[in-house]
């Protein structure tokens, strides 16, 4: 009987403990919405890699990715390779960049609707590591600030 009980426990324990620790592994702003620095188009910028980048959704839908310099003012690319997966998991829109005019942008828009799961692979160099920096495009319009959801600024 108590084996079943600890059993029962620890079932319960491994159910809640994302959520329970969701908040923790969650960077700053995503959703306690702490004070996020918005990039140059008012975009969410990924700092995962160096340089860091916007991602900023354009109002046709596509995802154009402004790299960044020190001084947070965008720069060129140069040489990175980025692919992003997004959207209904039995129908993933697959997304490639191509170079514009001092950025990426994507080949195609995101797929419809306002809460978008994105996988971005991001790859700085052709001899670095692939980054995968994972989080939901919500497209909504945030209360408190000018920005949409996925890229608030604000403390709401």
């Amino acid at each position: 009987m108590k084996t079943n009980i600890s059993i029962l426990f620890a079932a319960i324990g491994l159910v809640f403990s994302p959520v329970i620790h969701a908040e923790e592994s969650h960077p700053q702003g995503e959703h306690g919405h702490g004070k996020n620095e918005a990039g140059p188009n008012g975009g969410r910028v990924i700092l995962s890699v160096e340089p860091h980048f916007e991602f900023f959704v354009t109002p046709e839908g596509k995802v154009k990715l402004t790299f960044l310099g020190e001084d947070r003012k965008a720069i060129a690319p140069a040489g990175q390779v980025v692919t992003a997966i997004g959207g209904d998991r039995a129908k993933p829109t697959k997304l490639a960049f191509t170079k514009e005019d001092g950025y990426l942008l994507s080949d195609k828009p995101l797929p419809d609707g306002n809460m978008i799961p994105i996988i971005l692979q991001v790859k700085v160099s052709p001899d670095a590591k692939t980054v995968n920096e994972k989080f939901m495009v919500n497209l909504a319009d945030c209360p408190g600030c000018v920005h949409k959801e996925y890229a608030c600024t604000c403390d709401h």
